[in-house]
C-alpha cells in the first residue's frame, strides 16, 4: 500500500463570533479590515477562522486528514505541502509514519527550517499520516501512540470574550455553574489591570481557579511583579507567556523567582527547542500545540518533559476539528497531562468541517473521539466547496474547480 495523492486546502471561515471577541478599543474585527494587531499584543489576528487542512490518500482510496495551526496566511504552509512535501510523499509506503517524518523534516533542515511555516506544514502532514494509518488498521490514533491513559480529557476554558471585568465575571460565573473549575484569562494589559481582572473573576465563584496568559507582553521586572501578586492569590494555576517568546534566560530568571508555574510552548515547534527551555528550567508547564509540532514530534517533546518532571498541557487556539481531535488523542496518550485548552468559540467553529460535531464540555471533560484514526468524519464536500486556495495541479478528476467565486 502506498500514498497516491496529497492535497492541501486553505480555509477561511467566517463565524458568528470572532476569536477572543472585540478588540480592546471596543471595535469589531471585521473581514474588510484584513489582518490586524490586537493591541496591546503584538501579533496579527484574522476576523475569520483560517486554517490549512491536508488530505493524504492511499492507493486503496483510504484518506487521512491533518491540520496545521495557521491562523494567519495559511496559503504559505499550503505551498510548502504542495511544492516541497508532496513529491517526497507520493509513492511512499503507508504506515511508515516515523520514517516519513524524519525524511520530510530533513528536506530543509540544514537551511534553518525546523520551525515556522515549514514546521506547520510538516505538522499537518504528520497528523494526516497517523490518521491514515489508524483508519487502515481500524484503531484510534491514541492506541497507535501507545494507548490512552484516559478516555475523557480534562479541560479548562480559555478566554472570556467581554469588554469589562464585570462582564468577564458574569461569564466566569456562568461557566462555574456548568461545572468549570479553571478559566484562563487573556491579559497582558498592565500589571494593575491584569490583577483587577483576576480578582473580579475569582470573586465570581469561590470554586473557580484562574490562569493568566500574558501574551508575551512584559519585561522580567513587571512579569515578576505580576507573578508574585498572582501567587499570593492561591487560586491561580499558572502564568503563561509572560515575556518575549525568544527570551529563554528571562523566563528562567522569572521562574526562579516564582513558585507559580510558568507555562510555555505554543511558539515552539520541535524537541530541540523544548530541550533548551527544559534544560534551563525556564518553564514548569509545557504547552506544545500538535498542529504546530505534529504528533510524532509531540511525543518526543512529551518524553523530554517527563524526564524533567514537567507536565504537558497541550495548547489549542483556533485549530478546527482535525487539530482538535489530534490534540485530544495526544492528551489522552500522555501520562502527566493536567488539562487541555478548550476555546469556546473555536469549539463551535471546529465542527463545521465535520459531518458529526465534537461532543463534550469543559465542565465534564472532553471524550476522546471514537472510531479509527482521529475518530472524526471530515465533510470533504464542505472543505472543497469552501477552500479559498485549491491545489489545481494536484486535483483529482472528481474534485470541482476552485473558482474563487464559489467560496463567498
Amino acid at each position: 500500500m502506498h500514498i497516491a495523492e496529497v492535497r492541501a486546502y486553505v480555509l477561511k471561515l467566517a463565524h458568528d463570533q470572532v476569536y477572543l471577541g472585540r478588540l480592546d478599543d471596543g471595535s469589531e474585527l471585521t473581514e474588510d479590515r484584513g489582518y490586524v494587531v490586537r493591541a496591546p499584543w503584538r501579533s496579527l489576528y484574522a476576523s475569520r477562522f483560517e486554517t490549512l487542512l491536508v488530505a493524504i490518500t492511499a492507493s486503496d482510496g483510504t484518506t487521512g486528514w491533518g491540520e496545521a495551526l495557521a491562523p494567519v496566511g495559511p496559503e504559505i504552509p499550503a505551498e510548502i505541502v504542495s511544492r516541497l512535501l508532496r513529491p517526497t510523499l507520493i509513492g511512499a509506503r503507508v504506515g511508515g509514519v516515523r520514517p516519513a517524518w524524519h525524511r520530510l523534516r530533513d528536506l530543509m533542515r540544514e537551511r534553518g527550517h525546523l520551525t515556522g511555516h515549514q514546521a506547520d506544514a510538516l505538522a499537518a502532514v504528520d497528523i494526516a499520516l497517523w490518521d491514515l494509518l489508524g483508519r487502515q488498521r481500524g484503531v484510534p490514533v491514541a492506541e497507535l501512540l501507545g494507548g490512552a491513559f484516559r478516555g475523557t480529557v480534562p479541560a479548562y476554558v480559555s478566554g472570556l470574550p467581554a469588554d469589562t471585568d464585570e462582564a468577564r465575571a458574569a461569564l466566569a460565573a456562568d461557566w462555574a455553574a456548568r461545572g468549570v473549575t479553571l478559566i484562563k484569562l487573556h491579559l497582558g494589559r498592565g500589571v494593575r489591570e491584569d490583577l483587577a481582572t483576576v480578582d473580579a473573576v475569582l470573586a465570581a465563584d469561590e470554586r473557580l481557579r484562574v490562569a493568566v496568559d500574558a501574551h508575551w507582553a512584559y519585561g522580567v521586572s513587571d512579569a515578576a511583579r505580576l507573578g508574585t501578586a498572582l501567587q499570593r492569590r492561591e487560586r491561580v494555576a499558572f502564568l503563561e507567556a509572560p515575556l518575549a517568546p525568544e527570551d529563554v534566560e528571562g523566563h528562567r530568571e522569572l521562574q526562579r523567582r516564582l513558585d507559580l508555574p510558568v507555562a510555555i510552548g505554543e511558539t515552539l515547534r520541535n524537541a530541540y527547542e523544548f530541550r533548551h527551555w527544559l534544560d534551563r528550567r525556564a518553564l514548569r508547564v509545557a504547552q506544545p500545540d500538535v498542529a504546530r509540532t505534529g504528533l510524532t514530534e509531540a511525543l518526543s517533546i512529551a518524553e523530554l518533559a517527563a524526564a524533567h518532571h514537567v507536565p504537558v498541557a497541550p495548547h489549542h487556539s483556533v485549530g478546527l476539528g482535525v487539530a482538535t481531535a489530534a490534540g485530544l488523542h495526544l492528551a489522552a496518550a500522555l501520562p502527566d497531562m493536567p488539562y487541555f485548552e478548550y476555546q469556546p468559540t473555536t469549539w463551535e467553529a471546529a465542527s463545521r468541517v465535520l459531518r458529526a460535531p465534537l461532543v463534550g464540555t469543559p465542565g465534564t471533560g472532553l471524550p476522546l473521539p471514537e472510531g479509527p484514526g482521529l475518530g472524526v468524519d471530515i465533510d470533504e464536500d464542505f472543505v472543497i466547496r469552501h477552500a479559498t486556495v485549491h491545489p489545481s495541479a494536484h486535483r483529482s478528476a472528481h474534485h470541482p474547480s476552485a473558482d474563487p467565486s464559489e467560496n463567498r
